[in-house]
């Protein structure tokens, strides 16, 4: 694969038309690249097009997809007989069947065979080992892991996940291609769930055992996380926002959760020798981040910007459907229980 290729994916297939495959192949043709679906006939390939064309008329309608999106998917998205026919000519396929180790491994056989031999295959999998899928390529050098977060059209992050023979051009030519989609994708090393679900279920299960010791509902929880850290979290990352609050802080911390609940909630050590190395985050120059000290005024300033227009917007929506009405109930069985 030569470094002329590594912006020249403009024909893809989606094989698997579900939910998450739908939401791939709407974002990439959108971006201006040809793309066909498929699935296990070509009936289910074509009863997706449909959906996903009635899908997105309705965005249209709600202002989630501009005006014209659905002109640009009837020109740009067609349905396969077959994940061989899908695949025979295209520059990219992304793989996005069922979660499950043999179907994935079988499709992927499948494309891999069927596919030119440079073409790039990326696998959407949340947690299956991209080494171990790896196993079912022919010429693994063009195969990657490519991590999609649900919804597809909506949301930016996409996790990259090279193997050890995946060319550089591969990985260079993927992310190109997201980017001009506009997405925000981020290479990361191949190992179980990846970064964004390693962190997601070791907050969902803190989360659950909150529940499980009777400290706090599940609603009370999502009321907790979404007006507080995940409020953060929506503009920044857990490194910058630890530099900002202060590194010596979150050691603190740690000691009073330690003294509490011992080594599972200790410091890392990590923060522990960075903090003892006097490195505190932005207010002695440096902690995780090498952030420079001239930047520190404007980044604060774009903090507090940022979170007054991001507090606008939640009072704008206003509450989400239904979680209002959960929590009210959740509330009375607890004054049911006298709790």
């Amino acid at each position: 694969m030569s470094s002329d290729q590594v912006t020249r994916i403009r024909t893809i297939a989606v094989v698997g038309s579900g939910y998450m495959g739908g939401g791939i192949a709407q974002v990439l043709a959108l971006s201006g690249r040809d793309v066909v679906l498929s699935d296990v006939d070509a009936a289910k390939a074509e009863a997706a097009r449909v959906r996903l064309l009635d899908e997105a008329r309705r965005f249209v309608d709600s202002g989630l997809f501009d005006p014209g999106s659905v002109e640009i998917l009837e020109q740009r998205l067609r349905a396969a007989d077959s994940i061989e026919s899908a695949v025979a000519d295209v520059d990219y396929v992304t793989e996005a069947v069922f979660e499950d180790r043999t179907v994935k491994a079988d499709a992927l056989r499948r494309i891999s065979r069927a596919a030119r031999a440079d073409t790039v295959i990326g696998s959407n999998t949340s947690a299956i080992p991209i080494a171990e899928l790896a196993e079912s390529v022919e010429r693994p050098e063009r195969f990657l892991g490519v991590h999609w977060m649900n919804p597809a059209p909506f949301v930016p992050a996409i996790e990259l996940i090279p193997t050890s023979h995946t060319s550089a051009d591969a990985i260079a030519g993927v992310e190109a291609m997201l980017v001009e989609a506009g997405k925000a994708p981020a290479r990361v090393a191949d190992s179980p769930g990846f970064v964004a679900n390693r962190l997601q279920f070791a907050l969902y299960k803190e989360a659950v055992r909150i529940v499980d010791e009777g400290l706090a509902t599940p609603s009370q929880i999502d009321t907790v996380v979404s007006n507080a850290f995940g409020f953060r979290l929506a503009l920044f990352g857990p490194f910058a926002i630890g530099d900002m609050a202060g590194l010596d802080v979150y050691a603190a911390s740690y000691g009073s959760l330690a003294a509490e609940y011992g080594e599972r909630l200790a410091a890392p050590e990590t923060l522990t020798a960075t903090v003892e190395a006097g490195n505190l985050g932005i207010k002695s120059g440096r902690g995780f981040l090498d952030i420079p000290s001239e930047d520190v005024p404007a980044l604060l300033a774009y903090r507090d910007a940022a979170y007054r227009r991001l507090s606008v917007l939640r009072r704008e929506l206003g509450a989400a459907p239904g979680l209002e009405a959960a929590a009210a109930k959740e509330a009375a069985e607890k004054e049911e229980a006298g709790q």
